[in-house]
């Protein structure tokens, strides 16, 4: 009966995990404080107004290897292409706040 229970108790803490919601690092209200204030004028909406096919929308973000945390904060840190760097201009933890905003928002379809 033991063996049961712990297996139901596995079994119910493995879907719930599959189903619920990507957890972020940062703080999505801030980063999108932040969003609208540094990146907004060329990401709108998820958009690019310079490299239309690089959009911040969720298949995009796969699509280049950007659907995560990590790649975000290196890109918005360093700039890469006709993107700046913000790491001069953003604290870490800004950058951190931007980059939860952006996966969050790309999981809500912009």
């Amino acid at each position: 009966m033991k063996k049961l229970i712990s297996l139901f108790t596995v079994a119910f803490a493995v879907v719930f995990m599959a189903f619920s919601a990507p957890a972020f690092a940062g703080d999505a209200a801030s980063g999108g404080k932040i969003f609208s204030a540094n990146c907004a004028a060329c990401h709108a909406g998820g958009n690019n107004v310079i490299m239309a096919n690089k959009t911040l929308k969720k298949e995009a973000l796969a699509q280049y290897g950007m659907n995560s945390i990590e790649a975000i904060t290196t890109q918005v840190t360093k700039g890469k292409n006709a993107m700046p760097a913000f790491g001069g201009r953003l604290s870490a933890a800004q950058i951190e706040d931007v980059a939860t905003y952006v996966l969050s928002q790309s999981e809500k379809g912009w």
